[in-house]
């Protein structure tokens, strides 16, 4: 007989795993549905950026949402708004139609990854998080490099719609079973920061919006400016928040310096090595002149050995703690892109991009289960929500200015257009073109390289969190 926490789990890592494919499955489609819809690469590649964006705004908010009115209820009604967006997507009949389909779609990955965090917490006790965290890494782990290899294999053998199709039926039964094993618990009613989600709300959009743009269009003035005047809106938010009763986020937490260090080790995590799977693409088809089917699958041994080792590794940091799991597995990471950054050239043995692959996944199987764990078990209760919201919110943006970085550094050497087309899988580059763009291939992954040992050093001072057993909690958690 399957306990409902297994259930629970299952439903959780169903979510995440969807929501986290769907941040990157149409990069590799994207060229098929600029043909198919008519349309052109500027509007097409907010097919990408409007997920992205959206997300990273909303989850903080999405989370503290669920603390007051049950992260259940928010979690499963997430599960319909995306299965339905999903639909919407694959029926699209225009470009314009198809941005808002996965703005729909965003809201409800949203509404999701806001407070999966937060459902592991309510029902596992702290000296089990860490393997349950194993699970769920394996969606978001791998789920958003996977996404990639599907978008490939999909788009390939049965058709872009299908990316979107694939959803309907898997958010279909997750529906219906969240509804069943999902409840809520933990539930604190309390009042609604109205100002503060308007204002986080605004500074996050200006920040992530001014970043998009500067990878279609490059460094331009405007897009500082947005930037700036996103940065400047943190400064009132940050004031005003330490001044209300009920707060969007609680800084008070923050004098935790496990919780602190874990929250912004995920954020450049996100930010340095999502922008080696891209890059890597940008490569195998650009370089090397792979179809998207073949280059994907030179990946797939990475997210095996990630997807395997995920719930091992979560165990671990149950036992010892995150701060050498975590580190280690961000150092794998930092190793694999320095790798990259001085063995591809024009005739790289692609058996080396299959073993780098490898010891990527491995890092990121240990870092994501130990840091998820260490974020929630130094969050107090009612701030389960929020805080896991913010964990999301600082992994969205990461991906997000992950591929600014990508597309900027890598663009740094040929023109933005033409690393732009490689980006999206349209290679035709000869000579001394290509020998160029090897050059600023290099220096994106040493950039990759340097935002990961910021990830490392703060890992590695996080301190020493004790995963008490807790007996009543375990008690209440299995009835």
């Amino acid at each position: 007989m399957v306990s409902n926490r297994t259930l629970l789990l299952l439903v959780v890592v169903l979510g995440v795993l969807m929501g986290a494919v769907d941040s990157t499955i149409v990069i590799l489609a994207l060229p098929t549905i600029v043909t198919d819809l008519h349309s052109n690469l500027l509007t097409m590649i907010w097919v990408i950026l409007i997920y992205l964006l959206e997300v990273a705004v909303l989850t903080t908010q999405l989370g503290r949402l669920g603390d007051s009115y049950g992260r259940a209820k928010i979690y499963n009604l997430g599960f319909i708004v995306f299965t339905i967006g999903s639909a919407l997507c694959g029926a699209s009949p225009s470009a314009y139609f198809l941005i808002g389909s996965r703005g729909v779609q965003a809201l409800g990955a949203s509404m999701m990854q806001a407070n999966s965090g937060a459902i592991i917490s309510d029902h596992f006790p702290p000296n089990e998080r860490g393997k349950a965290f194993g699970y769920t890494s394996i969606g978001w782990n791998v789920g958003a490099v996977l996404g990639i290899v599907l978008g490939g294999v999909i788009t390939t053998l049965i058709g872009w719609r299908y990316i979107f199709y694939i959803n309907v039926p898997i958010g279909i039964v997750a529906s219906l079973l969240g509804f069943r094993v999902v409840k809520d618990v933990n539930k604190i009613k309390r009042d609604f920061d109205v100002y503060g989600v308007i204002l986080f709300g605004a500074a996050l959009s200006l920040i992530t919006y001014g970043s998009s743009e500067i990878a279609g269009e490059g460094l331009a003035l405007k897009n500082v400016i947005l930037i700036l005047v996103g940065l400047v809106l943190l400064f009132p938010f940050i004031v005003m928040e330490k001044r209300v009763k009920a707060p969007l986020i609680d800084f008070s937490v923050f004098r935790n310096r496990v919780l602190t260090a874990s929250l912004f080790a995920s954020f450049f995590q996100s930010t340095g090595y999502l922008s080696t799977a891209f890059l890597l693409i940008m490569y195998l088809q650009g370089i090397r002149g792979l179809s998207p089917l073949n280059a994907s699958l030179l990946l797939v041994p990475g997210y095996v050995i990630a997807s395997m080792v995920g719930p091992l590794a979560g165990r671990l940091s149950d036992k010892i703690g995150a701060r050498i799991p975590a580190t280690l597995g961000i150092g794998l990471m930092a190793l694999v892109s320095l790798l990259y950054s001085h063995i591809l050239n024009l005739d790289t043995p692609l058996i080396y991009i299959v073993g780098l692959s490898v010891i990527g996944g491995l890092g990121s199987s240990l870092f994501y289960p130990a840091n998820n764990s260490a974020v929630m078990a130094n969050t107090p209760k009612h701030s389960y929500g929020s805080i896991s919201g913010m964990l999301r919110t600082l992994s969205n943006t990461g991906i997000l200015l992950s591929y600014v970085i990508s597309i900027t550094a890598a663009s740094l050497t040929i023109p933005r257009y033409v690393a732009f087309q490689v980006f999206l899988g349209t290679s035709d580059l000869i000579g001394g073109v290509a020998d160029k763009f090897i050059n600023g291939l290099h220096s994106a992954f040493l950039v990759s390289v340097g935002v990961l040992v910021v990830a490392l050093v703060l890992s590695a001072v996080r301190g020493k969190e004790v995963r008490t057993t807790l007996v009543d909690v375990a008690r209440s958690a299995n009835r």
